[in-house]
């Protein structure tokens, strides 16, 4: 099998400089998907059971709970850390936000990761973006992601 040189085939170094371009190119309004993270030296089950509190205390349901550093070392790796994500809801904001956008449902549901690194227990959450071109759905994105702060920042607090 030979391999195509782009000396003799010009369509290959077209598509490789097209492939780089839009490498480049600026992404579209609301694709980037800001993000708030803390971290904390409590102990990790502490920090779970905490975000469990303070999701449920801001009225949303958890719909999952993936314990995927658990499951790895039930299957062998002993020493593997630990990993979490928690997912969560609330069918009423849902509702709001999927009636003023139905592209919205791509932030949904709202999503905590939990996991060690250097020592640390680290919290993450995505963000809804801010940026549409939407006023009423951006003013919505903040009320929420400041509740979601808030969530993580309890589970983090001394």
């Amino acid at each position: 099998m030979k391999f195509f040189r782009a000396k003799k085939h010009p369509i290959v170094l077209l598509i490789s400089y097209l492939v780089l371009i839009s490498a480049c190119a600026q992404t579209p309004k609301g694709e980037f998907v800001p993000y708030y993270q803390a971290e904390t030296d409590k102990p990790y089950a502490d920090v779970l059971a905490e975000l469990e509190i303070a999701i449920s205390e801001q009225n949303f349901r958890i719909t999952g709970h993936s314990r995927i550093g658990k499951v790895i070392r039930d299957r062998g790796t002993k020493d593997f850390p630990e990993y979490d994500t928690l997912q969560f809801c609330n069918l009423t904001h849902a509702k709001t936000l999927l009636l003023m956008s139905p592209h919205a449902v791509r932030f949904m549901p709202c999503n905590i990761v939990t996991y060690q690194y250097q020592g640390k227990t680290i919290v993450r959450t995505h963000l809804i973006p801010m940026d549409s071109d939407n006023p009423e759905l951006n003013a919505f994105a903040a009320k929420m992601n400041s509740t979601l702060k808030e969530i993580v920042n309890f589970a983090v607090e001394d």
